[in-house]
């Protein structure tokens, strides 16, 4: 199970306790009404998704029913660090060299940690019982 440290209780929490809630540090206008429709659209339902390192909001729903930030890789799906809403993005750059996981993946050389094909399964199973 993965467990998310929720930076307001200070500890790691199953995931079963958060809910996703999003891009962070995304700003609002000050006069959003003066906003045109695109650009209100483009606040509203665009977002950056990227694959790899971004930065989300979160709220520990089963705990303080707070929101907070992290840094999270979309591939691994591994959290780099968690830390209080209102404070200011931390430097990708400072992050990648303070935890050693930051580490690219692993090249496709490496095959064996890659799940098999169904017909390789079947093949494999074949030798098996031959």
């Amino acid at each position: 199970m993965l467990l998310i440290r929720c930076p307001y209780c200070e500890e790691e929490r199953p995931e079963l306790e958060f809910r996703n809630a999003g891009e962070a540090h995304v700003v609002r206008s000050a006069d959003i009404a003066a906003e045109s429709d695109e650009d209100f659209e483009k606040f509203f339902f665009i977002r950056a998704n990227p694959k790899g390192i971004t930065f989300e909001r979160w709220r520990h729903v089963h705990g303080c029913a707070r929101f907070f930030n992290a840094v999270r890789d979309t591939v691994s799906d591994k959290f780099f660090m968690t830390y209080k809403a209102g404070e200011p993005k931390p430097d990708l750059a400072k992050i990648m060299k303070t935890v050693p996981a930051a580490a690219p993946a692993a090249s496709d050389d490496a095959t064996e940690d890659k799940p098999k094909k169904p017909a390789a399964r079947r093949a494999a199973a074949k030798k098996g019982d031959a």
